[in-house]
């Protein structure tokens, strides 16, 4: 059997933990930012195909400052998303508690093949007599993926942060609840966003796919493509940390930072891209964002838009010279 004569570091990292499927194709945002100004940060987005775009590099630090920058950009289709309704956080020993939820008496029909909700007329007045112990409000989005020109008939219904004090978030919700919401209202060009979504499944795999451990020589074992040792005799036990064959791919995966190129808006007579298509999507018949770079999951995929968490400064509109639609 031999003796290994050289040391070489783990492969795969254990920063990705647990590698197993994600549990539903809705991504769960835990964290949102904290902003001053009141607006909604986030919203629904589907992932339609890649595209190219030459802009002029605004980044002063580099050699190629004002010069054309080739970006490979992600193209995200918007359809309007509906505000269901809101709901009023308190905080107590164990963090934020859902104290009371607002609905809009005007709800979608094909609502009920996701969920079926009696709003509450009372409940409106609960929070305005309780608006001192309220932490924060949540905003509830309503998307189908039929207004992306997409086969899925059920809609999607998830919770969205919003920016501003309470009083001034209870006010926007109240003006906003039951209207549809556009992309352009919540993002701008230049800005920074967060994708968070489920990647492209790939299915069951062996070690040397899913984590990058090296193959064995063909006389050193009867095995080539696994792992040579996974425990010692005693104590008899097989770490969480080596590498095993399990689950490839469908995870929850949050991307940080992709600047907004462009968002732009099109309609079943003028539709985007105007002389092509994207292979497994379509064409676009609805608002749309384009993202510097790429963004996790196959086309079709819900993507949740995130206003960025770990904020890099000043927005400022990128200079876009050619963007390739043909």
């Amino acid at each position: 059997m031999g003796h290994r004569k050289k040391s070489a570091p783990r492969r795969g990292s254990l920063a990705y933990r647990p590698r197993a499927r994600a549990s539903r194709i809705l991504p769960r945002v835990r964290n949102w930012p904290s902003v001053d100004e009141v607006r909604l940060l986030g919203f629904p987005a589907y992932k339609a195909g890649m595209i190219h775009v030459i802009t002029i590099d605004d980044r002063q630090t580099t050699p190629n400052f004002g010069k054309p920058l080739f970006n490979a950009s992600t193209v995200l289709a918007c359809p309007p998303a509906f505000l269901l309704g809101f709901r009023a956080y308190v905080r107590d020993a164990y963090g934020l508690k859902s104290f009371s939820e607002v609905y809009s008496d005007k709800l979608p029909k094909d609502l009920d093949r996701k969920v079926r909700i009696k709003p509450n007329p009372d409940a409106l007045k609960k929070i305005e007599e309780n608006l001192d112990r309220i932490e924060c409000f949540r905003a509830i989005l309503y998307t189908r993926p039929k207004d992306a020109g997409l086969s899925q008939k059920k809609p999607f219904v998830f919770e969205v942060g919003v920016g501003g004090g309470v009083k001034e978030q209870f006010e926007y919700l109240k003006s906003k609840l039951g209207k549809e919401l556009r992309v352009g209202e919540v993002f701008k060009p230049g800005s920074y966003v967060d994708t968070i979504g489920i990647t492209k499944g790939k299915g069951f795999e062996g070690p040397i796919t899913r984590f990058g451990v090296k193959r064995k020589h063909h006389k050193s074992r009867k095995t080539v493509r696994a792992v040579a040792v996974i425990g010692p005799w005693h104590p008899a036990s097989v770490m969480y940390t080596v590498p095993m064959a399990g689950q490839m791919g469908f995870h929850q995966r949050t991307e940080y930072n992709k600047r907004v190129l462009a968002i732009g808006s099109a309609s079943p007579d003028n539709p985007f891209p105007p002389k092509g298509f994207f292979e497994h999507f379509g064409v676009i018949r609805t608002d749309y964002i384009i993202l510097r770079g790429s963004v996790q999951g196959p086309p079709k995929r819900l993507i949740i838009l995130r206003e960025s968490i770990r904020a890099k400064g000043k927005v400022k509109e990128p200079k876009i010279i050619e963007v390739s639609v043909g």
